[in-house]
């Protein structure tokens, strides 16, 4: 009987599996969400194009100190309050910037701030993202004078340089990808039932954006991403290869920038490593895009609306990569 139990938990985490479109999806994404710059908030769109280092325009910038460091919301909260504008058909399939083309920043008590999309650059060099290093291209003194008034200490922004400079995804998790200022993996999977439930138990409900996810499904039961392994989205393969580990963001009220405590102290109660296994804290999945490594995914996108089919789970939380 447990067993019978057992497989039709894993039967329903699974759906009717058939990416091409058979069988039952198990989930359906709801939203799809890009951080042009790291940290700072991110873009609700209708479709994203599948670039080699995950979505197209995500974490392409950085903001960093004198030293070249990049910023966080870990220590620089304020990066919560900071939106970005990108033009709406920078997320068609094949679309290229021209001299026309910005990217706008706002802040509160700051003008808007443009950036040119297609404009020559000059290069910097020892620019660092945890620990990876290397050059970028810098956006210039007003860039500069902008961050340095908005955080009151000499900043830069610098994008990633993709022409010379490759950072890689941890070779234990996902051999031969990459990714720009992106903390580690270039996707990020979360559920809104995963979401919901959690909110069921906390005094006051969070919104989806205090954990940043890429891609938002909904229809799924909650926390079955943590066993999703194989899926199919719009007959692009994504596979699941490191549980997210929990970090300090999601206690940063992203419409204020001001830390608390949830809701990291409720998910410790369920979802912790001693709760779940040694080395386990988690509360979304890293994914990678097979096409993005061997080129076909180019030219292709994934939309709102899109039915997932997951097409092979991890029997439990001990089997999945953490």
């Amino acid at each position: 009987m447990a067993m019978e139990k057992a497989a039709s938990f894993l039967s329903s985490l699974i759906g009717g599996g058939g990416g091409g479109g058979d069988g039952e999806p198990a989930a359906t994404v709801k939203s799809i969400l890009i951080y042009p710059i790291k940290s700072c908030r991110g873009i609700a769109v209708t479709q994203a194009p599948i670039a080699s280092t995950g979505f197209r325009w995500d974490r392409q910038w950085v903001v960093v100190n004198p030293k070249g460091r990049a910023y966080t919301q870990r220590v620089e909260p304020k990066l919560a309050l900071v939106q970005v504008e990108l033009p709406p058909e920078a997320f068609a399939e094949d679309w290229h910037p021209t001299a026309d083309h910005h990217m706008v920043i706002r802040a509160p008590g700051m003008d808007p701030l443009k950036i040119p999309l297609a404009a020559e650059r000059a290069t910097v060099d020892d620019v660092s993202v945890w620990e990876w290093s290397g050059s970028a291209y810098d956006e210039g003194t007003e860039a500069a004078e902008w961050f340095s008034t908005y955080f009151e200490k000499p900043s830069r922004l610098v994008r990633f340089k993709e022409v010379s400079e490759t950072r890689p995804t941890d070779p234990n998790y996902a051999q031969g990808y990459k990714i720009m200022f992106a903390d580690c993996f270039p996707f990020l999977i979360a559920s809104q039932g995963s979401l919901d439930a959690l909110n069921e138990i906390l005094k006051e409900p969070v919104p989806m954006n205090r954990f940043r996810p890429n891609i938002l499904v909904d229809g799924c039961h909650p926390y079955s991403e943590d066993l999703w392994k194989t899926v199919k989205i719009n007959n692009l393969t994504f596979q699941g290869v490191k549980l997210c580990n929990r970090c300090k963001v999601p206690t940063i009220n992203q419409d204020n920038g001001i830390a608390g405590t949830e809701p990291t102290e409720t998910l410790l109660t369920f979802r912790s490593d001693k709760v779940l296994r040694p080395s386990h804290k988690n509360t979304r999945q890293n994914l990678i895009c097979k096409e993005s490594l061997s080129g076909k995914g180019k030219g292709k996108i994934i939309k709102v609306g899109d039915p997932v089919y997951v097409l092979q789970a991890f029997t439990s939380c001990n089997d999945a990569p953490a």
